[in-house]
Parts: structure tokens; C-alpha cells; sequence
């Protein structure tokens, strides 16, 4: 297996990162750090969005796109869900040394990514007005909103192709080339939103069709590099189609996180149907602290994503010990992190929401929000940490069971009956700490007495 695996470090590319050889901690921030970057600069695409909208086309168009964030990720988080389940595999088998399996593995993700980004094309754009209605928008933005959503689905079969080339190149610990592209579709992002909505001054789908057409040119950056022959990854058009074992060994770790995702986008779209019927002001409050939110997690997802590929990795190469260490150290850091930050969250609350939106009804909600979940922010970290060494370890349904006990059947009848008593809005921020903190308890208990390092084994095999 030793001999295999260093003939597959030498004929990958000088990114692709072997995580069962060297220090655990240098290897995890070495690849921590560029994933921070990368989903920042991710972060970047509706935020940039979000910004440009607010200063230049108003209130009623910056509710439409931040209030897009929970529907976009109900609809595209069970793919993306099973995306990661096949990165988990491709780990497994690169840490094993079993080239035809991870070459298999690829192109069958690649084939998942076609078939999954045409059928949410056709579902979010012929669905969006139904959604919209369901989650309570407010009519005066219901014109704009479902503009913005049409528009952006049009373009899902880039994001969705997007985000399973990325998930194959950290599977190989390449975080680094993610980065790279990421930085200049950003860009051009940004750039695109100016001219479009700026300069021509078009309407609220002109910045969903920026996103797009930059996604677009990420796909293509990612396209040209695994199709980039002499790698062990090698993608050849002719061969991308689903292997029927792998598929099933993707769909077998994948499915449970994109479940687990579905669920937690599903209660996100009833908080914010609740939200909604507070009117437009708390639509965009809830929006903007969404946004911020996604750029404050962004460390804790960073270290989450290196510890599910160091664990696949090392398990599959059976270094068991070395994958406690890994996963030891990727939980302390993230809740240390997140901690830090919500109290930097907590302090300048106000000039975080401004920077989005200056209209004061806005900031006193939007503040008012951050500062009911900032400080709990260490036990979402984690949760989501230990849900990360699962995923790893091929033990995807524990997190999948507890997400949608707590984060779903118990936040959703914990905001039906508060809202059933009372109309203080403040009750509804309340449900994510409580359900954080009740999650945190049971991952721990699971995270101490199950056998999570033999995850990938059969029981006779133990």
C-alpha cells in the first residue's frame, strides 16, 4: 500500500496533498488556510450582491437577494450534500493508494454534478414564485424577488459542477487551485455587478446573472486543470458516467449529509417564513446578519472541511491514531475560533449591519439578532466539528439522526409555539442557541462512546 500510494503522490500534481505523511497540525492549517480563503472569497458572490443592490437599487431589492440565501440552500444542499459524500470516498481510496478507484470515483462525481445541476435548473426556475409564496414574501418584494431567483437558477448546473470539481480537488488535499479560481470569478463578480447595475444601471437579475456568468468561469478554470493529462486524476470526457459501485458508495456516505443539509435548510426556510411575516425591514435585517453570519463561520467550515479530508485519508490508509489527533485538534480550534469571533460579532454589531444597510430599523434588528446567538457561536462550531469527524469516518447518519431531531422537529415546534404565545420576534433569534446547545450535549456523548474510527470497516472485520 506504502509503495502505491507514493507512485500516486508522484504522478498528481504538486498541490495534491498526501495528509497520512507529516505533521498532523502543519498539514490541517496548511490546508485550513487556503479553504478560509477560497470560501471567502465564495462568501464574496451574493455578497457583493447584497452590497451593490442595497446602495444602488434600495430596500425592496436587497431583501429580494439576501432573503434568497435559505431557499438557495434547501434546493441545491441535498446535492451538495452528496458531494461531499463523494469527496469522503475519493479520500479513502486516495489515503488507500487505489488509483482505478479514485480515477472511478471522479468521473462518476462529475456525472452526478451534470445530472444534478440540469435537474435543479429545471425545478428552480419553474418553482421559484411557488417557494417564494410558501415562505410568506412580502408582495412588494415579490416582483424582484422572483426575477433575482429565475435568473440565478438558470446558471445552477455551474454552481452545482463548481462545487463537486471542488469537492474532488480537496479530496486530494488540493485546496490551493480552488483558491485560485475562486479569486478571479470573484472578481469578476464584483466587476460585472458594478457595470451591470451601476453603470447600465439594469435591474435586481442583472446581479444573479453576474453570479452566473462568473460560476461559469470557475467551472471552466476547474475543467482545464482536471482535464490536464499525466495526473493521477486525469478526467477524460469519454469516461465520465456513473460507475455503478461507486455510485452507490457515494450515495451510501453522501446521502445522509445531504439529507442532513436539506433538513437544516428546510428549518431555515420556516424561520424565515416567520421572519417574512415581520414585513420587509425584518426581511432585510435577517438577510444581512445571514451574510455576515456566513463570513464569521467561515475559519470554523475551513478547519471542518480539512478534518473530514485528513480523517478519510488516514482511515483509509488505517492510521487510526494519527485520525484522533487530527480530529482532537480540528475541534479545539474551531470552537476557539468561533468564539472569538462572535464576541468581535457581539461588539460591532452596529457597523456590520450598516455597512449593508443604514436604514435604522434594519440595524436595530439585525443587531438585535446578533447579539441573542453571537456568544454561542463555540457550540455551533461544535456541533458542525463533530458532524465533520463523522463525515470522515464514514459515519455520516449520527449527524444526520441529530440534525434533524434538534435542528429541525425540535427549532420548528419550539417556533410554533412561541409564536403561537407571543409576536416578539426575539423568540425566534432564541431558537438557534437552544438548539445548538442541545445538540452540542448529544455529539459529545457520541463523540465519547461510539466507535467513529472504524467507521469504514464492516463489524467482522473490527
Amino acid at each position: 500500500m506504502f509503495h502505491a500510494k507514493q507512485n500516486m503522490v508522484k504522478k498528481g500534481s504538486s498541490s495534491t496533498k498526501d495528509m497520512t505523511l507529516g505533521s498532523p497540525y502543519a498539514l490541517m492549517i496548511g490546508f485550513a488556510l487556503p479553504t478560509f480563503l477560497s470560501q471567502v472569497f465564495q462568501q464574496l458572490y451574493n455578497t457583493a450582491d447584497a452590497f451593490i443592490v442595497g446602495r444602488f437599487l434600495g430596500t425592496n431589492a436587497l431583501a429580494a437577494v439576501t432573503s434568497s440565501g435559505t431557499l438557495i440552500f434547501l434546493l441545491v444542499s441535498l446535492f451538495m450534500g452528496i458531494a461531499m459524500g463523494g469527496g469522503v470516498v475519493i479520500s479513502r481510496y486516495f489515503g488507500a493508494g487505489d488509483e482505478t478507484q479514485v480515477s472511478r470515483a471522479i468521473h462518476t462525481m462529475l456525472a452526478f454534478g451534470v445530472v444534478s445541476g440540469i435537474i435543479l435548473t429545471i425545478v428552480g426556475v419553474a418553482l421559484t414564485p411557488t417557494f417564494l409564496v410558501w415562505m410568506q414574501t412580502d408582495p412588494e418584494v415579490m416582483p424582484e424577488a422572483v426575477e433575482y431567483f429565475r435568473y440565478y437558477f438558470l446558471g445552477a448546473l455551474a454552481m452545482v459542477m463548481y462545487n463537486v470539481c471542488r469537492s474532488v480537488m480537496n479530496a486530494l488535499g488540493d485546496s490551493q487551485r480552488p483558491l485560485y479560481y475562486l479569486i478571479f470569478s470573484s472578481l469578476v463578480n464584483i466587476v460585472l455587478d458594478l457595470l451591470f447595475i451601476g453603470t447600465f444601471h439594469w435591474g435586481v437579475w442583472s446581479a444573479a446573472a453576474a453570479t452566473v456568468i462568473s460560476q461559469a468561469a470557475s467551472v471552466a478554470l476547474c475543467m482545464v486543470h482536471l482535464l490536464r493529462k499525466g495526473n493521477i486524476y486525469t478526467v477524460e470526457l469519454s469516461r465520465i458516467r456513473f460507475h455503478k459501485d461507486l455510485l452507490i458508495e457515494i450515495l451510501r456516505y453522501g446521502m445522509p449529509s445531504g439529507v442532513q443539509n436539506s433538513v437544516i435548510a428546510f428549518a431555515n426556510v420556516i424561520v424565515q417564513s416567520q421572519i417574512n411575516s415581520f414585513g420587509k425591514l425584518a426581511m432585510a435585517s435577517y438577510g444581512v446578519h445571514a451574510k455576515i453570519e456566513g463570513f464569521a463561520f467561515l475559519p470554523i467550515t475551513s478547519f471542518n472541511m480539512a478534518s473530514t479530508t485528513f480523517i478519510s485519508q488516514n482511515l483509509g490508509a488505517k492510521e487510526y491514531d494519527r485520525a484522533k489527533k487530527g480530529a482532537r485538534f480540528a475541534i479545539f480550534s474551531a470552537v476557539l475560533l468561533a468564539e472569538l469571533i462572535g464576541i468581535c460579532y457581539y461588539v460591532f454589531a452596529p457597523q456590520f449591519i450598516g455597512f449593508f444597510d443604514s436604514n435604522p430599523g434594519v440595524v436595530a434588528l439585525g443587531v438585535q439578532q446578533a447579539r441573542t446567538v453571537a456568544l454561542f457561536y463555540f457550540l455551533l462550531a461544535y456541533s458542525h466539528s463533530i458532524a465533520a469527524v463523522c463525515r470522515g469516518a464514514g459515519k455520516a447518519f449520527a449527524p444526520m439522526f441529530i440534525m434533524l431531531s434538534v435542528w429541525c422537529v425540535l427549532r420548528i415546534s419550539y417556533i410554533i409555539a412561541v409564536m403561537h404565545l407571543t409576536g416578539d420576534i426575539s423568540f425566534i433569534y432564541w431558537a438557534y442557541p437552544l438548539t445548538w446547545g442541545i445538540s452540542s450535549v448529544i455529539y459529545l456523548v457520541y463523540y465519547l462512546r461510539s466507535d467513529w474510527i472504524h467507521g469504514f470497516e464492516k463489524p467482522g472485520k473490527r
